[in-house]
């Protein structure tokens, strides 16, 4: 069982990764044996998180680039992989959120959300996958939706959209890519306490409701992703793909 799970060799990009979600998952990944190249659009913000990566025996690294920034996220990419040999394993996890009134959503908040979530994921996940086809020996995309991208809530439009995409994404990229031995696969986190819900969890009358409807009454952690993120980019998970997999407390399931 040690070998299933093991990504003892593997080389790990996790965009997004300087705290909260993707600093879990990222950990989740090293733990179990990958090296895990952390990004931030902030080179500052990575040294932190490299540091204490390495200080616990993980081989970790660097790579600062912004996901709307497409030409330079690819070459990053590029440049990450020829560094460190090949790449096996893409987690798209960075991410922005967004919320307003119908009447109050602009365009520029329309963009700033989408091309964050969906188009930074999307060409992340390209360039990736062009990677893993011409090493010619497989490979992982995992791409971070959200349960709200088939749960409606009200002002989230955008994020919500976006979070949707995802899942579309990860399905049509699974059905191409898959002859090439690359799955693709999107989580779908629940209600999550780390830095992007700080002002959501200000408002005790909606976390109360919501811990409520959580079969399991609570909130997520951010190390609650971890075991998945492993489980999908191991040898465990390898005749798994298309799948968009729910990881919310069993909220999706509540009435």
């Amino acid at each position: 069982m040690n070998t299933l799970f093991s990504l003892a060799g593997k080389v790990a990009l996790v965009t997004g990764s300087s705290r909260g979600l993707g600093l879990a998952m990222a950990t989740g990944l090293a733990e179990a044996g990958a090296t895990v190249i952390l990004n931030a659009p902030d080179a500052e913000a990575l040294v932190a998180p490299v540091a204490a990566l390495r200080a616990a025996g993980h081989q970790a690294d660097a790579a600062a680039f912004d996901v709307t920034d497409i030409p330079t996220m690819q070459a990053a990419i590029q440049a990450a992989a020829a560094r460190h040999g090949h790449l096996d394993i893409l987690m798209a996890n960075a991410g922005t959120h967004g919320a307003a009134k119908i009447g109050e959503w602009t365009e520029a908040d329309w963009d700033r959300v989408l091309d964050c979530n969906l188009k930074g994921a999307f060409f992340a996940a390209q360039e990736a996958a062009t990677l893993m086809i011409a090493q010619g020996t497989g490979g992982r995309i995992i791409l971070t939706g959200s349960m709200t991208g088939t749960r409606g809530r009200p002002t989230i439009h955008g994020y919500a959209a976006s979070k949707g995409a995802v899942g579309s994404i990860a399905r049509t990229l699974a059905n191409e890519l898959g002859p090439h031995g690359i799955t693709v696969n999107a989580l779908a986190p629940g209600y999550f306490e780390t830095e992007l819900t700080t002002i959501l969890r200000r408002d005790t009358e909606f976390v109360a409701r919501m811990s409520a409807r959580i079969p399991l009454r609570r909130w997520g952690q951010p190390q609650d992703l971890a075991g998945i993120a492993v489980f999908l980019a191991s040898a465990a998970g390898a005749y798994i793909t298309g799948q968009e997999l729910y990881v919310d407390g069993g909220l999706a399931t509540a009435i």
